[in-house]
């Protein structure tokens, strides 16, 4: 490839490129996951090689760009082609081949890249995994602001639309009502209504449409697993709406459920049983600070003096970040074959139990809040607590940038396998330039 162009970005992308170079486990560990089920590797048209999907994937985190985005940047920028090993005659990718390649790649992959990375940054002494400092955050799925009449309204029009195409791709004939526009009104109604009595008669019908839409596609599936398909394509595409259907009636009905308890009995249902979402039912309700409500998942993160950020675990449901202490600086044990010498945390990681069993292996533990603890029994002296306190404070500027520049704060990939991939993905980009801004650069 020809030499790159003196920018600045340009040649961090190089530092980056060097950094992959150094480390080529990594390209086999993607390669694995592109070709885990494939038999014979040596068939079939050439497609993206593992170094390719990995480092498109990294430009696509970095630069925030959707897959079209990525698509055209890769054919249009020299510097991309260049830093994606995309030769002179290659004419790119479509973006289709693009989310198919990356998406491929699993989070256990994104995690072992990561802890290569650890050991690639301690090598060098960027980071050294002696002090650490840990938070939480959330986050977000990419969802709508969650109602029981919006869950309503989605739940009948996505069953309508699989019933009609049912109908008319597959010729199938199936008796049904179309009633989206009708429960459209209702949750307009709903949405509109000036008082909580005004509400009650708009959902009945609401709940009453979406049951006839619940019930309609109970026989659809029926009808589906008793018609027989002598053309693939039909097969394949029963066989795919069948598993749609069969995934979004249970949540159709857990969703009518918690409806009819919450409106009309007056029920508060627990935030462990309630559906934020038909598209992404793993989202979590998260509360922070007792003000602000999130869904998605929460995330605790480790990071260090270069702001590296070592581990990331992706809780399921909405624990005390006490409950987490011991887990986070295990984990850092697992990584660095070592406890950090210094451990700052925030203060709701704090109590007395976890200051006792981090103290068995950590020097100085500093909680930013102290709930009831001295610092002489956190640290060595308050001068030490002091400093690592303002020293935790680092990784919220660490937490801003991974959610202004590689797109943390919000997962855009569907499932909650691929939100832990997009999760680490982020993490692996925001990692790779922090590497490179901490080299030495060669003269």
């Amino acid at each position: 490839m020809p030499f790159g162009l003196e920018h600045p970005r340009a040649r961090e992308l190089d530092r980056v490129s060097e950094i992959l170079d150094a480390i080529p486990t990594i390209t086999d560990m993607v390669l694995q996951d592109l070709t885990h089920g494939v038999v014979n590797r040596n068939c079939g048209a050439e497609g993206m090689t593992a170094e390719q999907v990995l480092r498109a994937a990294i430009i696509k985190q970095a630069e925030g760009f959707s897959y079209e985005d990525l698509a055209f940047h890769l054919i249009d920028s020299h510097t991309y082609r260049r830093f994606c090993r995309i030769g002179f005659t290659q004419k790119g990718f479509r973006k289709s081949a693009l989310c198919k390649n990356i998406k491929v790649i699993s989070p256990e992959t994104w995690e072992m890249i990561n802890k290569l990375l650890a050991a690639y940054g301690e090598d060098k002494k960027i980071e050294k995994g002696k002090e650490a400092r840990i938070d939480s955050t959330v986050v977000c799925s990419n969802i709508h602001e969650p109602s029981d009449s919006s869950l309503l309204w989605d739940c009948v029009r996505v069953l309508t639309r699989s019933l009609t195409k049912m109908k008319e791709e597959l010729g199938i004939s199936i008796l049904f009502t179309d009633h989206r526009r009708r429960a459209k009104r209702r949750a307009l109604e709903i949405l509109n209504a000036k008082s909580k009595k005004a509400r009650v008669n708009p959902y009945k019908d609401l709940l009453k449409v979406t049951e006839r839409s619940v019930g309609y596609s109970r026989s659809a599936v029926s009808i589906l697993a008793s018609c027989e398909f002598h053309d693939v394509k039909d097969m394949a595409l029963a066989m795919a709406m069948t598993k749609d259907l069969e995934e979004l009636i249970p949540l159709a009905e857990r969703v009518i459920d918690q409806t009819k308890r919450r409106v009309l009995h007056d029920e508060k249902v627990p935030a462990t049983e309630k559906v934020v979402s038909i598209f992404e039912p793993h989202s979590d309700i998260i509360i922070k600070d007792r003000r602000d409500t999130y869904y998605g998942h929460k995330v605790c993160l480790t990071g260090g003096p270069s702001n590296f950020i070592s581990d990331c675990l992706i809780v399921e449901g909405n624990p005390a970040d006490s409950t987490l202490t011991c887990e986070m600086l295990d984990r850092h044990e697992q990584i660095y074959g070592h406890y950090p010498l210094n451990a700052a945390l925030d203060g709701g990681f704090a109590s007395k139990t976890n200051l006792k069993a981090a103290k068995k292996h950590i020097k100085n533990v500093c909680f930013a809040k102290k709930r009831g603890l001295n610092e002489e029994d956190m640290c060595q002296s308050p001068w030490v607590y002091k400093r690592l306190r303002r020293f935790r404070a680092g990784i919220e500027s660490g937490i801003s940038w991974l959610k202004r520049s590689f797109g943390f704060s919000r997962c855009t990939w569907k499932s909650f396998e691929s939100f832990k991939s997009y999760a680490w993905s982020c993490i692996v980009a925001a990692n790779l330039f922090t590497l490179a801004r901490g080299l030495k650069p060669v003269t």
